[in-house]
């Protein structure tokens, strides 16, 4: 018979299992965040198809190994113009453990998630950046993982 005390001491062990995995403070990954280009609804404007068409040369001191974003048409859109002149995919993942995913996938690398202003945020904490995420259309934040679980946190812009 499973009693009260049973299940009380089972707690903890069921909570240990729903929790995401930590990003390991031992990764050395530049993660490069941007939010997608301008809009109108749900495809890139004039200004966003300019926008994301100059990312390549806002973005040519970074030696880049992977680009991910979520599988939205418009993130995706951003991301093309970075994909063809770097000869990379846009490699779709979710916005969930994604930090702890491209971390992981590359340790000692560099990448660039193309998100949105929600999943920004929830990268952003997932690998322990101090500030706040870029939220405007071009501005860019780019997290240096030091390995220590210090990040250094620098800022830019691309844009027509």
């Amino acid at each position: 018979m499973i009693t009260r005390r049973t299940l009380i001491a089972a707690l903890p062990l069921g909570f240990a299992a729903c929790t995401l995995p930590d990003v390991s403070p031992s990764a050395r990954t530049t993660v490069i965040m941007i939010r997608h280009a301008d809009r109108a609804g749900e495809v890139l404007n004039s200004k966003g198809i300019a926008r994301a068409a100059a990312m390549p040369a806002a973005l040519a001191r970074y030696d880049l190994d992977a680009i991910y974003a979520p599988d939205i048409q418009r993130n995706l859109d951003t991301a093309a113009p970075l994909a063809t002149a770097t000869g990379l995919p846009v490699t779709v993942i979710v916005k969930e453990q994604a930090g702890a995913r491209m971390t992981a996938d590359y340790p000692d690398g560099t990448v660039i998630w193309v998100g949105n202003k929600g999943n920004l945020r929830t990268i952003w904490a997932e690998l322990g950046a101090p500030g706040q995420p870029p939220q405007e259309y071009g501005e860019i934040g780019v997290i240096e993982l030091q390995g220590t679980g210090r990040h250094r946190v620098t800022r830019l812009t691309v844009g027509p």
